[in-house]
């Protein structure tokens, strides 16, 4: 994991967005010519796979590369026939890494598509997220499939980074929670990371936390996984994943009857990390939140 791209850093602006130390680069006739040149590749299955390792290198330094892949004729259809092409290696499991590098470049583009204003709601309208779902409901533990799972990811997170009602709306309707609970339970500390971010994002939204606390249900399967996560952090400390973590809790506890329902096992969290040493402080004081 050691090659991720870039956009998957949990400290930067955003998912993917491009910095704005690199807009200057955009400017550059022979830097636009090149990026324009590739994304016209897309739409030849012979020079695709360079195309898309290449645009995957290349998205931080082309401001508008978004708006680009979405007007330029057959581009997204070519993205999306990169997403389709992998369903049959991910049931049963035998994806490859080569097949896992090619499909995540796709990927890293449908990032950039989701970051971007002039692109994000369309991207929504056309429902590009659901062609992604099955990557996050696989189970294997490879490497190709942690890397897949983690792209995948990153996309939904590019979209909930940027806190609009209509993205929480969306993902709530596509029953995004099971998938991202999947990920909390089973992926990598960078996995797990992301997809607690997402579930953060959403419940800060007054939409996102109203859908979770309707249901008992959902209210539940929810705080199992944070607990379970809990615990499994006096092994495996980390505080990146622990500020999201106490993130959603504290947003769970704005419902107060909800919060009262999950009795001793939400006590019981806190007890933990008091003493696995990361918690010197009452919660709503916590400096990191």
């Amino acid at each position: 994991m050691a090659n991720l791209p870039q956009s998957f850093s949990l400290s930067g602006a955003s998912f993917g967005a491009p910095s704005s130390s690199s807009s200057a680069t955009t400017k550059d006739p022979r830097t636009m010519a090149s990026v324009e040149n590739l994304v016209l590749q897309l739409s030849n299955p012979d020079l695709r796979e360079n195309a898309l390792h290449e645009l995957s290198k290349k998205r931080e330094l082309f401001q508008d590369l978004a708006p680009l892949l979405w007007n330029s004729l057959g581009t997204m259809a070519a993205l999306l026939q990169e997403i389709v092409s992998i369903y049959p290696a991910i049931s049963p499991p035998n994806l490859t890494p080569a097949q896992s590098n090619r499909v995540c470049n796709a990927l890293a583009l449908l990032q950039c598509v989701a970051s971007h204003l002039d692109t994000r709601m369309p991207f929504l309208n056309a429902h590009i997220p659901l062609y992604l779902y099955p990557f996050l409901n696989t189970t294997s533990k490879s490497r190709p499939f942690e890397y897949l799972r983690l792209t995948t990811l990153g996309v939904i997170g590019a979209l909930v980074k940027v806190d609009d009602t209509e993205v929480i709306s969306f993902l709530l309707s596509t029953e995004i929670i099971p998938l991202c609970l999947r990920s909390m339970e089973m992926g990598s500390e960078l996995s797990k990371t992301v997809a607690t971010f997402i579930v953060q994002k959403i419940l800060l939204d007054e939409m996102g936390l109203k859908y979770i606390c309707t249901t008992a249900e959902r209210f539940y399967a929810v705080g199992r996984v944070l607990g379970n996560m809990v615990a499994t952090l006096v092994q495996q400390p980390s505080c990146r994943l622990l500020k999201h973590i106490i993130r959603c809790y504290l947003r769970l506890s704005d419902n107060q009857r909800k919060t009262q329902q999950l009795g001793s096992g939400y006590s019981s969290c806190f007890i933990i990390l008091e003493s696995i040493g990361f918690l010197h402080y009452k919660v709503e004081e916590a400096s990191i939140i």
